[in-house]
């Protein structure tokens, strides 16, 4: 994944046993130099990314400088403890290799990469090290600078086989992270150009000796893209290596919209899950079915922390995401780069995050429609229903707490329709009081029970406000609801601000809903995009199903709204 500062398993008895993170199925482990490419990968998943680590050294700066801690043994320990059984190490040579001819890699920071890859593999994982931003530093470049760019690639893979050939199987080789080219004439060159850095590094590290003749190597397909186009273009690389020890990976980070909150795209809905059924048809067909193990060595939500995408839709993309990944056999390493997992306490910073990855690998867990539930005020003394998504299991039971609530009492289930009786939501909100929120367990037949978290909400409130294109906030009076996205529109209905192609605009870039202070911002990106002395029409959606209309008006550097 490019940092912004802002920002297979075959049906093999063995094989299945390495998806369950105990100390038992760990020990059970056969001799890695026994596997063959398929059963390596296997053995991989599931697998865990020390992101913005050693792939953020740059320019005398160690691995601290895009704020995480320095790797150390007991991180490994605490990862290895997650249940993880490889760890993906992207790490950044650029700015540590000399000039050309030699490209010599600075001693100190070979040694470090050597060190952090130790702790891995003492800890019994399988570890997988690459090229990775050099691939949008440098590498990108290759179309108007070709003999430089091989040069400069085939040099620091030449001293990287060279350092690690001694070193067990568990050591994988990746050739380049997230590969793109600038100036290139069409993607027939483009695929060309990284077929070429991919025979080069096999070439190279084949040629090495040593443990590196039969070592594990994982070729990436054109910006890691699972377009179908793009895995073609891969499938037909590997059958021209004729080699049994490669593997293929492409990236995933869901469909664009849901992912990144834009274009209305607010719910995991039938659309975002067919987007990642196709995606992993198309894997499986390719490379999966035919013998080549696959692993996705990135995956996540581009907005990490699950506020753009509302917390429990973001829970149904990771389990299906696991759910996907284990019926279609292929190996998955989680984006990590210091949001999910503390490298300081050894614990994670999502609450719920690592039961919804951990239960996937093995198990289903169930989930519902939303979990949130809105009750508006005028609905008091109404029942209040929610479809559920058994995904195959069985619902079991409701629980307040530590309560076991009573069906026929408390709530009815018919088929999957869960209808909390009117007696226990007066009983959960009280008076009534907007931002009242309870929290109710649906447990199923097995995996992560469902929470749903019950809400007293009134239609939210905007004021009339004045500012400037720099700092323009609503007050607001949200009244126990949620910004689920923000439409924009001119007098003639054509979208406004950025991305005009849609109308609904991006979470977090265009508008920031603050809870805590009361007030809906616009930001200056907002209205970088918006045409001066046109009034924008505002449509604000909010997760209750609720809209409330909104003006704005930019003249020059002064905005203006009205409710």
């Amino acid at each position: 994944m490019r940092y912004q500062p802002s920002r297979l398993l075959l049906a093999v008895p063995l094989a299945l046993t390495l998806l369950i993170p105990t100390t038992a199925a760990q020990a059970e482990r056969p001799e890695p130099a026994s596997l063959t490419a398929v059963e390596t990968v296997a053995a991989m998943q599931p697998g865990w990314n020390l992101g913005n680590t050693l792939d953020s050294m740059c320019c005398g700066e160690d691995e601290t400088s895009w704020g995480n801690p320095m790797v150390t043994e007991e991180l490994m320990e605490g990862i290895r403890d997650q249940g993880f059984n490889s760890i993906r190490i992207p790490v950044s040579w650029s700015y540590n290799t000399g000039p050309a001819p030699d490209y010599t890699i600075e001693p100190q920071v070979l040694d470090r990469v050597e060190e952090v890859v130790q702790m891995a593999l003492d800890e019994d994982m399988y570890v997988m090290i690459n090229i990775h931003h050099d691939s949008w530093q440098w590498l990108h470049e290759m179309p108007t600078d070709h003999d430089n760019v091989l040069a400069r690639f085939d040099s620091i893979w030449s001293q990287v086989a060279d350092r690690f050939k001694d070193y067990p199987p568990e050591l994988v080789f990746e050739s380049i992270n997230e590969p793109f080219f600038e100036g290139a004439s069409g993607p027939e060159q483009e695929n060309e150009l990284i077929a070429e850095l991919n025979a080069s590094f096999h070439e190279i590290v084949r040629g090495s000796g040593g443990g590196n003749e039969d070592r594990l190597l994982v070729l990436p397909t054109l910006h890691t893209s699972s377009d179908q186009d793009h895995l073609d273009a891969l499938a037909a690389e590997i059958e021209a290596l004729d080699d049994p020890m490669l593997a293929a990976t492409t990236h995933n980070y869901s469909y664009w919209p849901f992912s990144v909150n834009i274009a209305g795209k607010t719910t995991y809905d039938e659309e975002v899950q067919g987007y990642l059924e196709g995606d992993f048809a198309r894997l499986h067909d390719t490379f999966v079915s035919k013998g080549i193990p696959m692993i996705i060595g990135e995956f996540g939500l581009l907005n990490g922390g699950f506020v753009a995408v509302e917390y429990g839709e973001a829970m149904k993309f990771f389990e299906h995401f696991g759910y996907l990944a284990r019926t279609n056999d292929i190996t998955t390493m989680f984006w990590d780069n210091g949001q999910y997992f503390d490298r300081k306490e050894f614990d994670w910073q999502v609450e719920g995050l690592y039961d919804y990855l951990s239960e996937s690998w093995t198990n289903r867990s169930g989930t519902a429609e939303s979990d949130l539930l809105f009750v508006d005020p005028s609905e008091a003394g109404a029942d209040q229903a929610i479809t559920l998504n058994p995904n195959g299991l069985q619902f079991k039971s409701l629980y307040h707490g530590d309560r076991k609530l009573k069906p026929g009492r408390d709530y009815v289930v018919e088929g999957d329709t869960l209808t909390l009786k009117a007696s226990l939501v007066d009983l959960l909100l009280g008076d009534g009081a907007p931002g009242t929120r309870e929290q109710l367990s649906v447990r199923y037949s097995d995996g992560v029970p469902w929470t749903l978290n019950v809400i007293a909400s009134d239609t939210p409130v905007l004021e009339d406000a004045t500012g400037t294109t720099d700092a323009f906030a609503i007050p607001t009076e949200y009244n126990g609801d949620m910004v689920a996205t923000l439409e924009a529109t001119y007098e003639d209905g054509t979208g406004a601000g950025p991305h005009d192609w849609t109308v609904y605009k991006e979470y977090g870039v265009a508008y920031d809903p603050d809870y805590a202070n009361g007030v809906f911002k616009l930001t200056p990106t907002f209205f970088d995009a918006v045409t001066d002395g046109a009034a924008v029409n505002l449509t604000v959606h909010f997760r209750s199903g609720k809209t409330v209309a909104y003006t704005v008006t930019k003249n020059g550097t002064a905005v203006t709204g009205t409710a």
